[in-house]
């Protein structure tokens, strides 16, 4: 099935491994997600902070994906959908 918004998808890579935010926090995260609209890194759902779904909300940019090694999956926040 195809989703509607990877039209939006703009960045596909990153050098990027930490949550700047955590960061900012002195936090930890669980794992990392890419926002394939600006290339924002943040910390997934199981993490406490939940920054990257927290990016989304703020910024309607739907689709993520793992910036996790051997992970090469994307995720639409609208869909809920696994792409």
């Amino acid at each position: 099935m195809s989703c509607e918004h990877e039209n939006m998808i703009k960045i596909t890579e990153t050098t990027t491994h930490e949550c700047e935010t955590c960061v900012q926090q002195e936090d930890e995260w669980v794992h990392l997600r890419m926002c394939m609209t600006c290339g924002y890194v943040g910390c997934c759902d199981s993490s406490k902070n939940k920054h990257a779904r927290k990016h989304y909300m703020r910024n309607d940019h739907p689709i993520i994906r793992s910036v996790e090694s051997g992970e090469d999956w994307r995720y639409c926040y609208i869909d809920k959908e696994i792409l």
